[in-house]
């Protein structure tokens, strides 16, 4: 079967709106139906599928997919939120920078940008409108916010990354959290820019600020120190060696079950196998994704889709910069369309030969694309964010990522600054 006839047969698949899943199973056994020769039939992909998710370091996922599930329903991200906010309320953007704040701590609990989105956004959104602030900013806010849960660790992309190029997962995460800061720091610019030509209404502003305040520090240290210690014990163990990050995985679903069940009491006991079945429900179509990339990442290898694709580009980039500009340009079209861990099953196997040709470090390159696959969080048609942020407010998709689109461009200049400068992803490694 020729490779020009496998990926068309793959995007007609994609174009009408098939599950991703089901897209990559069909095409793991499509070779031989066509062929009847080629190796991998119905039998030999169930196999592949199967044998693709016995990994220790997978079994991360749906035990960070669980933590982040229990945060949320444990009202994690307001104590988060409230700590920051005492410090910068009555600040030109206080409250717009203590979201992005917020989004940063809860994705180093979480590892997922929508579930980063959804728990900090279901808390934030109605308190910033309330305060007087744009509708459309407070939620685009927000959803590109949230794309920092994949890139501050722990991070799920970059545990399937770690899995598909067969790199450090401790190492990725270390290399994560300044490029993450970076990010973030450019959000935060933003919406200073923005709220000094916009604002909010100064008077509910100072009247919640106060508020706040007359809490007293002690207070909120109390009653946010806890949620504001989750990342510490889950990154202290992994970078202190005293975990792997699937054990850290399983310490942070502890760690939240405390907080939530016995220290904050916003779960009751009884709802403990309520909130782990929606968490069953969440990972169960990832799971399917994953075990049905890893035999369509084979099928690709069997055809020679990387060396194909290694001849070409070689044939027209001649540098480091050409390559990665290259790489960047077909990873933000392929995050409109697809999700950021699939599009890593897809194409680590087709670009690792190239990074090996011109020298790029592994570890660097999990972070670009990363970086560049977590737009795609924020631009149609896939755009799972924008999905989640409408579904917290009503607002229609496309108002919402056309308000987004300042935040995206600084998203791109922090992904060009990480792809340009690879000390600062390789620093702390």
């Amino acid at each position: 079967m020729s490779v020009g006839l496998f990926f068309l047969v793959f995007f007609l698949l994609l174009f009408a709106a098939l599950p991703i899943a089901g897209c990559f199973a069909f095409m793991t056994v499509l070779p031989n139906i066509i062929t009847g020769t080629f190796s991998i039939d119905s039998v030999m992909a169930v196999r592949t599928m199967a044998n693709g998710l016995n990994s220790f370091t997978l079994l991360a996922i749906p035990l960070f997919v669980l933590a982040g599930i229990i945060m949320a329903r444990g009202g994690i991200s307001e104590k988060i939120f409230n700590f920051f906010a005492y410090f910068v309320g009555n600040r030109t953007a206080g409250y717009p920078c203590a979201v992005v704040a917020t989004c940063l701590f809860y994705g180093a609990i979480s590892g997922s940008a929508p579930a980063t989105t959804a728990a900090v956004g279901s808390m934030t959104i109605p308190l910033l409108i309330g305060l007087g602030y744009d509708k459309r900013f407070t939620v685009a806010l927000v959803a590109v916010a949230g794309g920092l849960g994949v890139i501050i660790p722990p991070s799920i992309p970059f545990v399937v990354y770690g899995t598909s190029a067969s790199v450090s997962t401790t190492s990725l995460f270390m290399a994560g959290i300044l490029p993450g800061l970076l990010i973030g720091a450019l959000l935060m610019a933003y919406a200073i820019f923005y709220c000094r030509r916009h604002g909010a209404d100064s008077a509910l502003l100072e009247a919640n600020y106060r508020q706040v305040r007359e809490k007293g520090f002690l207070h909120i240290l109390k009653d946010s120190g806890p949620a504001l210690l989750s990342p510490l014990f889950v990154l202290g163990s992994i970078y202190g060696g005293l975990a792997s990050p699937t054990e850290a995985a399983a310490i942070s679903v502890v760690y939240s079950l405390l907080l939530s069940v016995f220290v904050y009491k916003t779960i009751r006991p009884r709802d403990i196998f309520k909130v782990i079945g929606e968490g069953v429900q969440n990972y169960a179509a990832l799971l399917f994704i994953i075990s049905a990339a890893v035999g369509f990442a084979r099928v690709l290898n069997m055809l020679r889709v990387p060396q194909v694709v290694e001849s070409a580009i070689v044939g027209v980039v001649d540098s480091k910069i050409a390559l990665l500009l290259i790489v960047i340009v077909i990873l933000l079209i392929a995050g409109c369309f697809i999700d950021t861990i699939p599009a890593i099953m897809i194409f680590t196997p087709i670009f690792l030969p190239l990074t090996q040709e011109f020298g790029v470090d592994l570890i660097h390159f999990g972070i670009v694309m990363t970086v560049a696959l977590a737009i795609g969080f924020v631009t149609p048609p896939m755009g799972i964010n924008l999905f989640v942020a409408s579904n917290l407010t009503g607002l229609p998709i496309v108002q919402i990522a056309k308000r987004a689109i300042p935040m995206i461009i600084m998203f791109f200049i922090a992904l060009l600054i990480i792809a340009f400068v690879p000390q600062l992803s390789l620093l702390l490694v």
